[in-house]
């Protein structure tokens, strides 16, 4: 007869696999890390194609800021333009799942806080 721990180790370990999905963590695809949800494969066909996910992944930014980031790359990169309808769905995931992180950076120093400048300034040439 096997002890009651060993008996109820394969449940446990069920409900462990099945925690993450419960307190709401979000799929993501195995291979490029992006989040699965609506529109993350039109984001991974098209950005995909140029960089690796992870500079997706490791990034965050709001809409604009996404925007930015594409116009960017259609200017100086050579990504293609894209559909108008391509384009909005690439940006609302992009804001949804890598918006804005709260707290990821500190404050800016006060000036008062900052050392003194030590090098010549346009306004001391003058």
């Amino acid at each position: 007869m096997k002890p009651l721990h060993a008996l109820a180790m394969p449940t446990l370990g069920v409900a462990l696999l099945c925690l993450p999905l419960a307190a709401g963590a979000q799929e993501t695809d195995p291979d490029t890390g992006l989040v699965k949800a609506e529109g993350w494969e039109t984001v991974r066909n098209n950005c995909t194609a140029c960089h690796s996910a992870k500079l997706v992944t490791q990034n965050s930014g709001s809409r604009n800021h996404w925007q930015y980031l594409i116009r960017w790359m259609q200017d100086t990169q050579g990504l293609w333009e894209f559909q108008a309808e391509t384009e909005a769905t690439i940006l609302d995931y992009l804001a949804e799942h890598y918006g804005p992180k709260e707290g990821a950076r500190r404050p800016p120093l006060p000036r008062t806080l900052m050392p003194d400048n030590p090098y010549p300034t346009v306004a001391d040439s003058g």
